[in-house]
């Protein structure tokens, strides 16, 4: 048993001594000056570079993986961003326009009333409208102006277009308006007819309208003496007379003149100037009878 360990002690030692051998051989080679490197440098290189290989190209590929998740998830918040900015941009557009839209009324409103100003001498009052009655039977409308602004009754209000109607009810701080489509001359309760005449011709062209058909939306200028100069395409205006509507008033413009059933007057079809819809602002008319 003794001669056992010691022989393989023995070859324990050899084997040291023979890797120890070797071991100097390869350092020899690898410090000495070579053009190549040995074959166990070869394979250490070899075997060190296949097991990175093994080991790199997959971590490689979980954190590419990685850093796709992360560049998706700031895409994600980038998308969110622009769309945040386009809601935004699409509402401060939204809101210029309005405003943009809202200037250019105003201003048309006030170039208006500045030349008629210089017409007629009125004061003109722009007002808010509150709300729109258009049934047939009761076509009014509440504008926020009262008492306290110094509007009554039977003052006329107008658009930038043409003639409205006339006040018919005063409370302090609103006021009823009653529009021109409710005119019926066989009607006590509808808006009062207008004595009306021709705009820019020669000579007085008198007639007074007193009729808004609700089926053609045509305003009915009758009493007009025949011979009277009053064409197609003629714009009417109130002339003034009876104390309700100022003179210089726009009311339409003439579709056609038929002669009456025994010749001795004719009637003239009018198509309003104003739309009677889609009011914002009116104009209420100041003149120095109706402020007193």
């Amino acid at each position: 048993m003794l001669k056992l360990f010691k022989l393989f002690n023995n070859k324990r030692l050899f084997i040291l001594l023979i890797a120890l051998v070797m071991f100097i051989v390869v350092m020899g080679f690898s410090l000495g000056p070579r053009k190549s490197l040995s074959w166990p440098e070869n394979f250490l290189r070899d075997t060190t570079g296949f097991v990175q290989n093994l080991f790199y190209k997959p971590a490689g590929y979980v954190a590419g993986l990685f850093e796709d998740i992360g560049n998706l998830h700031n895409l994600a918040k980038e998308n969110q961003r622009l769309k945040i900015l386009a809601a935004q941009y699409a509402r401060d557009k939204a809101q210029y326009n309005f405003i943009k839209a809202e200037n250019v009324r105003l201003q048309k409103l006030n170039d208006f009333t500045e030349a008629q100003k210089q017409i007629y001498q009125y004061e003109y009052h722009i007002a808010q409208v509150l709300s729109l009655s258009t049934e047939p039977s009761n076509s009014t409308l509440v504008i926020n102006l009262g008492s306290k602004d110094g509007v009554k009754p039977n003052m006329s209000v107008i658009s930038v277009e043409g003639l409205v109607g006339v006040v018919s009810e005063v409370s302090n701080f609103t006021s009823t308006v009653k529009l021109m489509t409710m005119m019926d001359i066989n009607d006590p309760n509808s808006q009062p007819p207008i004595a009306a005449t021709v705009f820019n011709k020669e000579g007085e062209t008198f007639g007074m309208v007193e009729t808004y058909d609700q089926q053609t939306g045509m305003l009915k200028m009758n009493k007009i003496p025949v011979g009277n100069p009053v064409a197609e395409g003629d714009t009417i205006i109130s002339s003034g007379i009876g104390g309700v509507y100022p003179r210089g008033m726009t009311i339409g413009t003439v579709e056609s003149v038929d002669v009456g059933e025994y010749g001795l007057t004719s009637t003239a079809t009018v198509k309003p100037s104003a739309e009677f819809q889609d009011w914002k602002e009116l104009i209420v008319v100041f003149t120095q009878e109706r402020a007193e």
